[in-house]
């Protein structure tokens, strides 16, 4: 017996994973990854792949960065573990400055305040949360949230309800907050004018129920779990727009787009809007440690303050134990420093560029419908030629070197962003040769 089957089995008998089907795990041959370096996973049996999907796009530097690895073990010889809630402490300052600084700027407020979580779906929550909460202390409570069909924004309830995805959240709708859905602009069975009908949509619900929403949310310029569907900066500058006509609150789910993964630091950037909250995480820490927050703008922040004739507090009840732990935010600082350093957005934006012209001619195989993509965030849709086309092409790549993750008959390719020239060419050249096998 390998290495890797005397785990499996290990794993199956106490091991349940998420988004998983554990009637056939085992048949599957799940990897079993033993170590990493750069861009590559090691399995139990000396096996490499390329980690093709940034391990769940986390991993902007790849594995082992020596920066990252050097700052926390210098913040664990210092500082393991300090609450948040009524103290703080260095590390949680100087990455505050540092995402600030960096925030999205252009149509819209400045960005100011940072509210640290622990994950994606956690960010969201928050800043659900914060939304309500502000509509009570500036007005009244408006109860409702805007969201887009096929959207995706996390696994807790209140992420859930602001998701559009019924393979996720079907199961929980009785659970959920009152939400209305809007067509996604990237929806293709909308025809060629989707930005157009999407945003006449919003415009729509708006006019009947702008009153009523505290906020709209969206994952900014291409929305990952429904498949990397892709769509025009418009509809983001329309939303802005209707926000601020309305008096809710424009909520950018960056968790997967930011830090560089479209080609910019923020997928806002290529519409030039600034929303009231943003959230991030996955590649705050380079793929290190789970870590996420939310950038408020100021007058946000401001309705959370007590004020003279008060009657109930203000004060956002909200938080958790390892909220803005230092080991966290000491690999967030390193992360970004050398994103900064090494002009990784510069290199995301080539890299994305050179996946383009290498993806062009596997575009043009008939075992390819579609690819969709925006910078280094990339969507190959196959037809369902059988049962779970999207894996078996995965499973083919996987035979050759490159661990890939589909969504549905969708294969993800998501790199490390400083991703060499022959791991590039090994990525593509390994995806080619597994739909010509599949999908011949």
């Amino acid at each position: 017996m390998t290495a890797s089957a005397e785990w499996t089995a290990r794993d199956a008998s106490a091991v349940w994973h998420p988004f998983t089907q554990h009637a056939t795990w085992t048949g599957d041959r799940p990897v079993v990854v033993d170590r990493a370096e750069g861009p590559w996973l090691i399995d139990v049996d000396g096996r490499r792949y390329l980690d093709g999907v940034s391990s769940l796009w986390t991993t902007t530097l790849g594995h082992g960065h020596p920066d990252i690895n050097a700052a926390i073990t210098a913040q664990l010889a210092k500082l393991d573990h300090s609450t948040f809630l009524g103290t703080t402490h260095t590390p949680g300052i100087e990455l505050s400055e540092a995402l600030v600084a960096l925030a999205p700027k252009g149509n819209g407020p400045e960005l100011t305040k940072v509210f640290y979580a622990g994950d994606g779906s956690s960010a969201v929550e928050a800043a659900l949360k914060i939304a309500y909460q502000y509509s009570t202390q500036t007005g009244h409570p408006r109860p409702k949230f805007v969201r887009l069909d096929q959207a995706y924004h996390g696994d807790t309830l209140g992420a859930v309800a602001v998701g559009g995805h019924d393979l996720f959240h079907d199961a929980y709708k009785p659970l959920l907050l009152d939400t209305i859905g809007v067509a996604s602009p990237g929806d293709r069975a909308l025809g060629p004018d989707r930005n157009g009908q999407a945003i006449a949509e919003l415009r729509a619900v708006m006019r009947e129920s702008g009153d009523q929403v505290c906020a709209i949310i969206v994952e900014p310029m291409i929305q990952g779990a429904a498949g990397m569907l892709d769509y025009d900066a418009e509809f983001l500058r329309a939303a802005r727009e209707l926000a601020d006509t309305h008096g809710a609150l424009l909520i950018f789910d960056e968790v997967a787009t930011g830090f560089g993964r479209t080609g910019r630091m923020w997928a806002a950037e290529h519409a030039g809007v600034v929303p009231d909250l943003l959230t991030c995480g996955k590649g705050i820490t380079g793929g290190y440690l789970p870590l996420s927050a939310v950038l408020a703008a100021e007058h946000v922040y401001e309705a959370f303050l007590t004020r003279p004739g008060d009657t109930r507090p203000r004060t956002f009840f909200h938080g958790h134990t390892y909220t803005a732990n230092p080991l966290c935010c000491a690999a967030a600082l390193a992360n970004l420093r050398v994103m900064g350093e090494q002009d990784v957005i510069g290199q995301a934006a080539r890299l994305g560029e050179r996946l383009a012209k290498l993806l062009e001619p596997v575009g043009a195989k008939d075992s390819v419908v579609e690819i969709r993509q925006l910078g280094t965030m990339i969507g190959v849709e196959v037809p369902p030629v059988g049962a779970r086309t999207g894996f078996a092409v995965c499973q083919a790549a996987r035979e050759r070197g490159v661990w890939l993750r589909p969504l549905g008959d969708t294969v993800v390719l998501m790199p490390p962003l400083t991703l060499g020239d022959d791991e590039t060419d090994l990525l593509v050249n390994a995806l080619a040769e597994a739909l010509d096998e599949v999908i011949a």
